[in-house]
């Protein structure tokens, strides 16, 4: 059969000015991930159009869509136009999981929460003739999933084409988190065994790798033996981890950098300790924010910290002191985010049950509009803090104070070239993206990342001596 697998833009990629590199950087893992189950006489495609238009004139049998919250409305688009034409089409992802019911109006099947145990089953009805309505996640376990289709995957439109994922969901359950409604029903938390992460690992080209695992840290024993496991490989790698994991598991750390770990995605999330109990950040109560970024710095990782404004001990002053601490901390990139309590989480039903959304436009449920009543700044406020947020830290004086906290010339070029890279040079990545050539950046990215050893291969840009 014919079988057409497509991740829809979300609203806030699809400008005509500029396409920020963030949606460029992995490609569609979890549908590369289904299209392993299907069979050899199938004729699969898989559509990202945050990097190439999208063909909508083919015709085929089974069309299945992921649906993101601010992708849902162009999803439903899609769905719609090829149901008309006949085709069979199945929809799922954190939006239809969430809302199942708005998703059903415009598919034939539906799937809620991740899909290793649905998927199967609906190829076997879907192929008898006889598919459900509606597949809902029950049994939780990544025992047997085939390798992911990477020949599927155009590997030259994106900057991290080695991503990869090796576990699911989180051990933690925030209250604006919308993974925790993902995984509602079954395991919140479970992994692939180690030696199947190592055998896809073994399977990517090239040094670097990018864990897109929400906590790559959250099974101790399996980081630890993953680690063990990947000693040798010669890679250069990014996560994401908590300040728990950094301070709490000291030899998992170590042994994470030891293979390769160079830059950590982190959750701070907020400098006020007295919303981290609201929102159930439990990992993050009581612990040194301070003392976790020395430690990541110690051993020459670098830093991308996550901060959410808007939650209700936010005053006017938040915005200025997230950014102060963030740039004397030294951390080299910063992620901010207004809080947005989607469907389906604690959050939403707190807002809800207090008369506080809104407005139920999902294209702005995008962490960069303020969708509910904020406690004590007004939306504008909030609104206005978040955008002067991202320009005083990304600020030249911001990049190069935040630089002279190391302590090296050669850590102080690597702070500038990465928070540079990342914000400062956005017409630079729109014409790599529009000219089909991100993947070229690779490179630079990898001599950044490199510790203090010259990257191997021959021609390369810089070497690090070159860089510090």
């Amino acid at each position: 059969m014919r079988v057409k697998l497509i991740l829809p833009a979300l609203t806030e990629a699809t400008s005509p000015f500029f396409r920020p590199i963030k949606y460029s950087l992995f490609p569609p893992l979890g549908l590369a991930t289904l299209a392993g189950y299907l069979s050899d006489e199938d004729e699969v495609s898989l559509s990202d159009e945050h990097v190439e238009k999208l063909r909508l004139d083919d015709e085929p049998d089974l069309v299945v869509i992921q649906v993101y919250i601010t992708s849902a409305r162009r999803a439903y688009e899609i769905a719609d136009l090829y149901r008309a034409r006949g085709a069979h089409v199945a929809v799922g992802g954190l939006h239809v999981t969430s809302l199942p019911d708005e998703a059903e109006s415009h598919a034939d099947t539906i799937f809620l929460g991740p899909g290793e145990d649905t998927w199967p089953q609906f190829l076997e009805d879907f192929r008898a003739g006889r598919p459900a309505r509606r597949y809902a996640s029950q049994q939780r376990t990544l025992l047997g999933v085939p390798p992911i289709r990477r020949d599927l995957i155009k590997r030259r439109l994106y900057l991290v084409p080695n991503s990869i994922v090796v576990s699911r969901g989180c051990p933690h359950v925030c209250d604006f988190c919308y993974k925790v409604a993902f995984f509602k029903g079954g395991k919140q938390f479970y992994t692939q065994t180690v030696d199947a992460a190592l055998a896809e690992i073994d399977r990517l080209p090239g040094r670097h790798l990018y864990f897109l695992d929400d906590h790559l840290f959250g099974s101790p024993p399996f980081a630890e033996a993953l680690f063990d496991g990947m000693r040798g490989m010669n890679r250069l790698w990014q996560a994401a981890g908590t300040v728990k994991a950094v301070l709490e598991q000291p030899r998992v750390i170590e042994k994470a950098v030891a293979c390769g770990l160079r830059s950590l995605f982190v959750g701070f999330e907020t400098v006020n300790s007295d919303n981290l109990q609201d929102q159930r950040k439990y990992q993050n109560i009581g612990r040194d924010y301070s003392a976790a970024v020395r430690r990541l710095r110690d051993l020459g990782v670098m830093v991308n910290g996550s901060f959410v404004f808007g939650m209700d001990h936010d005053g006017p002053d938040v915005f200025e002191r997230t950014v102060d601490w963030a740039i004397e901390q030294g951390i080299e990139t910063a992620t901010f985010h207004i809080l947005t309590p989607y469907p389906d989480t604690a959050l939403h039903e707190r807002m809800a049950a207090a008369d506080r959304l809104l407005h139920r436009d999902w294209d702005l449920y995008d962490t960069r509009h303020v969708v509910f009543k904020p406690a004590r700044l007004t939306p504008s406020e909030l609104e206005a803090g978040y955008w002067r947020a991202y320009r005083d830290f990304y600020r030249w004086g911001s990049i190069l104070r935040g630089a002279q906290t190391k302590e090296t010339v050669r850590g102080r070029l690597k702070h500038v070239g990465y928070a540079a890279g990342w914000k400062k040079f956005e017409p630079l990545w729109d014409l790599l993206i529009r000219s089909r050539r991100v993947i070229h950046a690779l490179p630079l990215l990898e001599v950044i990342l490199e510790n203090g050893r010259p990257l191997p291969q021959a021609g390369q840009l810089l070497t690090t001596d070159q860089l510090g």
